[in-house]
């Protein structure tokens, strides 16, 4: 069996290591892989594994050797599910490896938007507190957690980790999700205008579908309070950036932060880049040394499933 990785290098930029699956066949790793190069490192291989290298149709319709796809990754719209079903592949994804470390970045966001604590502790490197008449000073408003309301779109495990810790901050948990959810404690299921209008914290966690692409937009963005504040750390096509941009520079909501945009590596005329009181991450959520050591095992295990005929984590119905 010939396996290739096509983007290794965000999942194991060195402090892995890829031995387990060299055991499994004939095994090898590219850091990246332009467009140019892909069907020539690809054309006889049985299992691929990618994480944002795009497998199209008409990418799959010149594999007839492939077998398996392994998203390296819980999203898997970088692949066309129908040609690889039409084709008999199997496709398998990784839920959950991230939950924790998307959590914790959730609220990383959050706490550098209401407190700013990067910004106070440079100023006083700079001398600003010893040359100060008072005894405290604030660069930016600081603000309380507790008794805020958070708005959690997407209630499913990254969504309910974002409630426990919103509920140690002793906020106000409301969520909309698509389907109802049953026994959910200290948290209320609410339609999306009402999230929006209520909360003063809106958080981003559900999937990526056709049917809400772009759904935070002008409509939307105007129907939340001009104190809120959103993150999104789900994934960038969620959001209408232009629209996102207008909100924040005419103060329709008070901040957003964003660890995920709709082209990635984004070209420098995106408009959030330079949005008022936007503050973006480069989509590292997922990329704690313990989240990517959980993913690198759950896509060997996916592997070895799919090798030994019974797969695992599979995302689409073979035809």
């Amino acid at each position: 069996m010939k396996i290739v990785v096509l983007d290794g290098y965000t999942l194991n930029p060195g402090d892995l290591n890829w031995d387990q699956f060299k055991q499994l066949g004939d095994f090898e790793v590219y850091d990246r892989t332009p467009p140019d190069k892909l069907i020539e490192r690809i054309k006889e291989t049985t299992a691929v594994l990618t994480n944002k290298v795009a497998l199209p149709k008409n990418i799959i319709s010149q594999l007839p050797g492939l077998k398996y796809i392994g998203v390296l990754a819980t999203g898997f719209n970088v692949i066309d599910l129908e040609a690889a079903s039409t084709a008999g592949i199997v496709v398998s994804n990784v839920p959950a490896y991230g939950t924790a470390s998307v959590s914790q970045l959730t609220f990383s966001l959050l706490l550098h938007m209401v407190q700013n604590v990067s910004e106070h502790a440079a100023s006083v490197k700079a001398g600003q507190w010893s040359g100060n008449p008072d005894f405290s000073y604030q660069i930016t408003p600081q603000i309380e957690l507790a008794g805020k309301t958070l708005g959690i779109i997407g209630f499913g495990q990254i969504g309910q980790s974002v409630a426990r810790i919103g509920r140690a901050f002793e906020m106000n948990i409301i969520f909309y999700n698509p389907s109802r959810k049953k026994e959910v404690h200290d948290a209320r299921q609410v339609e999306l205008d009402e999230l929006l209008s209520e909360s003063d914290v809106i958080s981003i966690n559900c999937p990526l579908t056709e049917k809400n692409i772009g759904f935070i937009n002008k409509t939307t963005l105007q129907k939340m309070k001009p104190s809120a504040f959103l993150i999104n750390t789900s994934r960038g096509q969620l959001i209408n950036e232009k629209d996102l941009a207008e909100a924040l520079n005419n103060e329709w909501i008070a901040g957003a932060g964003i660890d995920v945009l709709s082209v990635e590596p984004p070209p420098l005329d995106n408009p959030l880049i330079t949005a008022k009181n936007c503050h973006i991450t480069p989509h590292i959520a997922w990329a704690t040394a313990e989240a990517r050591t959980r993913l690198m095992k759950a896509s060997y295990e996916n592997l070895v499933a799919f090798i030994n005929g019974k797969p695992q984590n599979v995302v689409n119905a073979l035809k």
